[in-house]
């Protein structure tokens, strides 16, 4: 079984939740400051390595029909830039109404970190052989 990492990137703050190495819990973890920093890389970087992550999850926001915006093309080139610093594997997945699911309900963490915990808990429901290492 895998530890993921999840972002749901944001200009001024990213949100991140990790998931237990048996896929079943997630959970939120404090967000990153100003993410596409360098010094924000380098804290996704601490993050990957204390969470034990082998794969790391970035939002995808679509828009309710599918297609892919200006936010999509930032997301997109945010994996891009974590794919070529980390060493394990960075992927996309939609991240549709993550952020209304978290707004709407209440938990732990900040509001972006309870987004990106959305975000792994439909990647996980959506790919159970996901979790395996």
């Amino acid at each position: 079984m895998a530890r993921i990492l999840a972002l749901d990137h944001g200009a001024a703050r990213c949100g991140c939740a990790a998931s237990d190495p048996s896929g079943t819990v997630v959970r939120p973890l404090g967000a990153v400051e100003r993410p596409d920093t360098r010094r924000g890389m380098g804290e996704i970087e601490r993050l990957v390595l204390a969470e034990e992550a082998e794969r790391v999850l970035v939002g995808l926001p679509l828009t309710l029909s599918g297609a892919e915006g200006a936010q999509a093309e930032q997301a997109r080139a945010f994996a891009d830039r974590l794919s070529r610093r980390l060493r394990v594997p960075v992927e996309l997945h939609d991240e549709r109404l993550t952020t209304r699911q978290a707004a709407r309900g209440p938990g732990d963490g900040n509001l972006d970190s309870r987004a990106a915990a959305h975000l792994l808990e439909s990647y996980l429901a959506r790919n159970p052989e996901g979790t395996r290492g």
